[in-house]
């Protein structure tokens, strides 16, 4: 199937301002999904509430559109009970680490096979610009008119820490390596986390002076750097982007039907 075979075009024009990051993401899963070669019976995409997730109206897959930073709790139903389907879970830095913040480490910990694709774009885009858990301190948001003062998360070290047993980190720049991570991501057994950097324009990039979404775009092409590089010895500010954790582990599914199975041989 190709890209084209993925898509709702009856709900298009989408809703995203011009210069979001978000198409791009949009544009770029859709190849890895391609990559895969996956059927659309075999993917359920499930969401919440903000830019990011309307990304589920505009693909022709089974949708979930949920409540705000339920997604994962929605996508870890559909898995229990279909556990040989594919689970993506789009969201945005609010709706995964603020209101969903406690949804998403637990969701690691277990180690459910279910990809989660953060689009962090610094802001709440859709309901006017408030400052998120990843705006940063010294940014400028509609609920920080003089300065945020809250630290942002790492969601690198955070999805580390948590236990998930994919995690990557690129950017709407590097659309070659996002079309390869996501698609190494969606066929990795096991929670998945993919933190993709994402331009907004209309909000952060205006309050924070940043400029256009070319500019932001740039920002990411100069301030990032491939895991382990020399360049980041030698600049520690750069942002690393690419593979950080891949490894194999007992995954929850697999490992609560034999939960069944011994609960069934004690009754015999």
């Amino acid at each position: 199937m190709a890209v084209k075979d993925y898509i709702r075009k009856r709900f298009f024009p989408h809703i995203w301002c011009p210069g979001c990051g978000h198409g791009i993401v949009l544009n770029n899963l859709l190849r890895a999904i391609e990559k895969l070669k996956l059927k659309k019976n075999e993917i359920v995409m499930t969401s919440g509430i903000g830019c990011s997730s309307r990304i589920s109206g505009y693909v022709d897959f089974h949708t979930l559109h949920t409540i705000h930073g339920r997604a994962l709790c929605f996508a870890t139903g559909v898995k229990m009970n279909r556990p040989e389907l594919k689970l993506i879970v789009p969201m945005g830095d609010g709706d995964a680490l603020a209101i969903g913040g406690n949804h998403f480490i637990h969701a690691a910990r277990r180690n459910i096979d279910i990809t989660a694709i953060i689009m962090n774009n610094r802001i709440y885009g859709m309901t006017g610009g408030q400052f998120s858990p990843l705006s940063g301190y010294g940014t400028k948001g509609t609920t920080a008119p003089f300065m945020n003062i809250d630290h942002g998360f790492d969601v690198v070290e955070l999805s580390k820490a948590a236990g998930a047993t994919f995690v990557a980190r690129t950017s709407t720049y590097h659309v070659k390596q996002m079309v390869d991570i996501l698609a190494d991501a969606i066929d990795h057994k096991g929670f998945s986390v993919v933190e993709i950097m994402s331009q907004c324009p209309t909000y952060f990039g205006r309050k924070n002076k940043l400029g256009g979404a070319t500019d932001m775009m740039t920002f990411y092409k100069d301030h990032t750097t491939p895991v382990g590089s020399k360049e980041k010895k030698a600049n520690p500010e750069l942002i690393e982007r690419g593979i950080f954790v891949h490894e194999d582990l007992p995954e929850y599914c697999n490992e609560y039907d034999k939960v069944i199975e011994m609960a069934k041989a004690s009754l015999k």
